[in-house]
């Protein structure tokens, strides 16, 4: 979204705290995420008990993210919010928060097994073997090149500080990283935590 000087002039809170500085936000182009659910239809919680988990319909979607988490090394935790309609039982998780992709600012990969992955186990109870990642890990595994550099083309200067070189380093690095996203699930799923009960496949 286009954010404007006179909005940013105009509005008090669209400032940054470091400190005792105070800095306005800079105008332009910026990243923008719509908000989870209309507040008046609907419940929205930062946390959902294991003893409701069964009742999100889209479980499923925490493997095809972890997927992705692995992809793009998110060294965070994932996050995850959750909504349900006022007159409904069920519960849908909304996927939120990719900031620390790429290890956040600093554009590198250490992966590690327990990075980028849900807090509980509760949320990979459905996964049974590869076929739950899909089609996320196929669609990994198959991206081109151009592919990923027809993403960067419309991306502001501004939001990777004019580092051309820089942004296509990271362009090669997910390339390369398409090999390794089984063997960085693989340690997630031999380590310690056993987060897949339910794994079937040999």
């Amino acid at each position: 979204m286009e954010v404007s000087e006179w909005l940013i002039t105009n509005t008090p809170a669209l400032r940054i705290e470091i400190g005792s500085i105070s800095l306005p936000c800079t105008p332009g182009q910026q990243l923008a995420s719509r908000y989870v659910s209309d507040p008046e239809d609907h419940h929205i919680f930062d946390y959902l008990p294991d003893a409701i988990f069964h009742r999100l319909i889209n479980r499923d979607d925490f493997a095809r993210v972890l997927a992705f988490d692995k992809w793009t090394c998110n060294t965070d935790g994932r996050q995850a919010v959750f909504v349900k309609h006022r007159k409904d039982r069920a519960y849908r998780a909304i996927l939120v928060d990719q900031g620390f992709c790429f290890n956040a600012g600093e554009w590198t990969f250490p992966d590690q097994p327990l990075r980028g992955v849900y807090a509980r186990n509760s949320a990979y109870t459905t996964v049974t073997g590869w076929v739950s990642f899909e089609p996320v890990l196929s669609r990994i595994e198959q991206i081109q090149g151009s592919d990923l550099e027809e993403l960067t083309i419309s991306m502001p200067g501004r939001w990777y500080e004019e580092d051309q070189s820089g942004l296509s380093q990271l362009v090669e690095a997910l390339l390369s990283r398409r090999a390794i996203v089984r063997d960085l699930i693989t340690s997630f799923r031999k380590s310690l935590r056993t987060p897949f009960p339910n794994w079937l496949d040999a």
